[in-house]
């Protein structure tokens, strides 16, 4: 999993609100006969653009059945709550879904999708980090498709042809054992102290994975850089591992409950629900936003153009944006994209909203579609030096 947007006041707003409580070799094509969907409606399921190109959510659902199935990737059913979601779109639908490479980052989702074009195996859906799915957009390879419920998404949160839409989001954090840790850090100036000599670690290589270069750009916030200067952030890690401090294992939930990686920068989704996750396995996983470095960012939810399942790629969607799906969202602490609807509608697990990590600087500034291809690239151009020896 990994990184998102031309980002305004309304996709603001989101964060923002919810920081009240805040404050991922086989044939082309379906496995359905062609044209059977469009015996429900206008067109076939690949390039149906919304449900009632299928007759409506129930012609939507009959084609999806027809495919009888769901191919994902890179979605760890621990990662904001993915895996009561596809339990939950599984026994509402009765489809089976494949899961592939739940540890995988957004650059094996595009990976994926170009080598595997027209094959059974290929991707139907992807859930993307800013960077890789804004380029995505550009280079063509997501099949433009609006939910029933597209118009409760800000349009600063969406491509305006629904070829990619946030889902889901939050901020980077610092998560830390306890009980492995006598002080846990809570700021990026903390993390340089010497008590913690080889273990900072982070979800992933920033230059593949959207929740590093989160942090990265976070520990650029933290040191003097900008949405426009990515670099200080890659200078701080090159200080924490010259420091000794830094620690070169991906953190994943393993590595945390063997203890291998006793302090994570990663998402606040993913270290809150750790804290759930591990309290009766003996770590005491503590969370913090730092303040110094206040950063939060949205997935992109997207269907693979050449999707083998395009009406299961569709239906997906359509369950991720609903009341459901988006709740589920929440339930894993995870910021929905249609927080704000939900609330007004009086359909929010307000319950759920009240448990996310207390955020004590609200990030209201997103990058642009350019600040991010250009932070990309430098992190592409000097990480691997700047971590080197």
């Amino acid at each position: 999993m990994t990184v998102h947007r031309a980002r305004a006041a309304a996709f603001a707003a989101v964060l923002t609100a919810a920081a009240l409580s805040l404050t991922a070799c086989g044939s082309a094509g379906s496995t359905a006969k062609a044209g059977d969907a469009a015996k429900a409606g206008t067109k076939d399921a690949k390039d149906a653009t919304s449900a009632a190109d299928l007759g409506g959510l129930d012609g939507l659902v009959a084609a999806a059945k027809k495919e009888g199935k769901l191919h994902v990737i890179t979605l760890p059913r621990d990662w904001a709550n993915y895996g009561k979601i596809i339990d939950g779109f599984k026994a509402k639908y009765g489809l089976e879904v494949e899961e592939e490479n739940p540890d995988g980052s957004s650059q094996d989702e595009i990976n994926a999708i170009n080598s595997r074009k027209g094959q059974d195996r290929a991707p139907d859906v992807v859930d993307l980090g800013s960077a890789f799915a804004l380029q995505a957009v550009k280079d063509g390879i997501l099949a433009p498709y609006k939910v029933a419920t597209f118009d409760k998404v800000p349009d600063s949160m969406k491509d305006a042809t629904g070829a990619r839409v946030n889902d889901y989001g939050g901020y980077i954090s610092i998560g830390c054992d306890a009980k492995k840790i006598a002080n846990c850090p809570k700021t990026f100036a903390d993390l340089l102290k010497p008590e913690y000599k080889g273990q900072v670690a982070l979800n992933g290589n920033p230059t593949k994975s959207g929740s590093a270069f989160g942090g990265v750009y976070a520990a650029a916030l933290a040191n003097g850089g900008s949405l426009d200067n990515i670099q200080p952030g890659i200078d701080f890690f090159g200080k924490l591992k010259q420091s000794g401090n830094f620690n070169p294992v991906e953190s994943t939930p393993a590595t945390i409950e063997k203890g291998e990686t006793p302090i994570s920068i990663d998402w606040s989704y993913l270290n809150a629900g750790y804290s759930d996750q591990f309290k009766d396995k003996g770590v005491d996983w503590k969370v913090s936003i730092p303040v110094d470095g206040s950063y939060a960012q949205f997935y992109n939810q997207a269907i693979n153009k050449w999707a083998p399942h395009p009406a299961a790629a569709r239906l997906w969607q359509e369950y991720l944006f609903s009341a459901e799906g988006q709740n589920l969202f929440l339930g894993g602490y995870a910021t929905p994209s249609t927080f704000e609807a939900l609330k007004k509608d009086g359909t929010l697990d307000a319950a759920a909203a009240a448990k996310l990590p207390a955020v004590e600087k609200p990030f209201t500034n997103f990058p642009t579609v350019d600040q991010i291809n250009a932070a990309k690239k430098v992190v592409t151009e000097n990480w691997t030096k700047a971590i080197a020896g």
